[in-house]
């Protein structure tokens, strides 16, 4: 039994973190402390497709150890370095022998975090595995996207604008899933405690920009990138003339960028049998 990784954003991916390291903002505080009250234990937590370790950073302030996991030998390079993190680099498929022993054995994690990347997963499968390696009952696995930035009316107006027009031809099919913020991602895992759904709850982290970061930012895009390969530049001359317009004459504003997070526990469910291979 195995599940696709997500090979093209790993691939698109790679070139982005070299040139924008710093165009996409982190997470909040807030975040992982609501996460982290949903896990009896702070043991082992397992970061799915860390890319450079952004969350997984977090993570490790509140577990004892992090496995940091991902699919770009690339991206890991760039990760941060922590005593109780291990990154590990893991094949875009993996088999269930596999996660064993490069992840961790059944029933020894407290939570499983994807963060920016399920949407690009083969969920059945990777749910399967998610539930054979989480603690049981209370093991956590929690998968959160942000959403565009809201800056000012004037801004947000220009950016909606180029995401939903020019833009929306050159995203990628799994990436329509933000649009209602993982709502209608398949989530088949019980209520966490004090909760009566599980989500999408609402965070919000906050970057100080000036124009040049924002730009920076849309550049990261990944449709941005898809265009420039076509000979499309989607911040042509009118989009960035509309921009300056509308950001005015201040240096830097706080831009807040919107994260939407579905968290769950694997409750005491029996598992499909599972084929080693």
């Amino acid at each position: 039994m195995a599940h696709n990784w997500g090979l093209r954003t790993r691939e698109m991916a790679e070139p982005l973190v070299k040139q924008f390291p710093d165009a996409r903002p982190g997470y909040p505080p807030k975040l992982f402390q609501f996460i982290a009250s949903k896990t009896p234990s702070h043991d082992l937590a397992w970061d799915v497709g860390t890319g450079i370790g952004t969350a997984a950073k977090s993570l490790a302030e509140i577990y004892k150890n992090v496995i940091a996991t991902d699919a770009s030998e690339k991206q890991l390079e760039f990760a941060t370095k922590l005593p109780n993190v291990r990154y590990q680099y893991t094949p875009s498929t993996m088999s269930m022998a596999e996660v064993e022993e490069m992840v961790a054995p059944k029933g020894t994690i407290d939570l499983v975090t994807v963060a920016e990347a399920m949407h690009w997963f083969d969920l059945p499968t990777f749910y399967q595995q998610v539930k054979w390696v989480l603690k049981k009952p209370h093991g956590v696995i929690a998968a959160w996207c942000y959403y565009l930035p809201r800056v000012s009316d004037a801004v947000d107006t220009v950016l909606d604008q180029l995401y939903s027009t020019e833009a929306s031809v050159y995203w990628d099919s799994a990436c329509k899933l933000f649009d209602d913020k993982y709502a209608s991602i398949e989530f088949p895992f019980e209520l966490v405690e004090g909760a009566d759904h599980t989500g999408p709850f609402e965070f919000v982290t906050e970057n100080e920009m000036n124009l040049d970061d924002f730009l920076t930012y849309i550049r990261s895009w990944s449709a941005y990138q898809t265009a420039k390969q076509k000979g499309v530049e989607l911040l042509g001359e009118d989009v960035v003339k509309k921009l300056k317009l509308a950001w005015g004459e201040d240096a830097k504003k706080i831009v807040k960028f919107p994260v939407y997070l579905r968290i769950g526990k694997v409750g005491n469910a029996e598992q499909e049998m599972i084929t080693f291979s």
